[in-house]
């Protein structure tokens, strides 16, 4: 019998197995070290105990003892604060408020095209001309330092990388303009925390794109 959520000792984290924002949560934890039991949820088909946690029934959905969280980005910022080694965002308030920022914009620009190309039909070629774009205008930034917009890996690249990994799944060519993009992400890709934060799904998007 799988123990509920309310009676979990250990940190928990309820995610699905390809979706961005939960890898972006779990990519947190690895770069922070920290054990944690990882629930995968089939979202058409929530468990019990995460729709009595949360009543959005969305994922990520943390557990840590008696406090529930979700929205990916509290997620994200309750795990740098509450394990602050190595931190992942820089210490004075402008930086920190310009990679937030830039967060915000992925969301609603990169992600919004990322969830289209996933729904198929028509509308996905338009969606990947637009994610590429969206890319490559960003290029500059991604020249800017070894991090994106930060000397240090941070929040920022939580989200940014799950993207640029599955780029070749989705379909986005970004071609010799999108170098500075592909490079930042071989960097990330490398890490031992980043092999940690997927799932067998997500490792199979590269595997199935590299064998055809």
């Amino acid at each position: 019998m799988v123990p509920s959520a309310r009676s979990r000792s250990v940190l928990t984290l309820y995610t699905t197995a390809d979706d961005v924002q939960c890898h972006r949560a779990r990519l947190v934890l690895a770069a922070k070290g920290v054990s944690y039991e990882r629930v995968l949820v089939d979202p058409a088909r929530p468990p019990e105990d995460l729709v009595d946690l949360n009543p959005y029934a969305s994922t990520p959905t943390l557990v840590d003892r008696d406090l529930t969280l979700f929205d990916t980005s509290v997620v994200c910022e309750y795990l740098d604060e509450r394990y602050p080694h190595p931190p992942l965002m820089p210490i004075d308030p402008q930086s920190r408020a310009r990679l937030r920022v830039a967060a915000v914009r992925i969301e609603k620009d990169w992600l919004t095209e990322v969830d289209i190309i996933r729904a198929g039909g028509r509308p996905a070629d338009a969606a990947r001309k637009r994610l590429r774009e969206h890319l490559l205008a960003s290029v500059p930034l991604f020249k800017a330092a070894k991090f994106f917009l930060n000397p240090e890996m941070s929040l920022a690249d939580c989200l940014v990388a799950p993207v640029i990994w599955r780029l070749p799944w989705l379909g986005v060519e970004l071609g010799r303009e999108g170098k500075p993009v592909v490079d930042y992400g071989e960097r990330l890709f490398h890490s031992q925390g980043f092999a940690r934060s997927m799932t067998d799904q997500e490792k199979a998007m590269r595997q199935t794109h590299e064998q055809e």
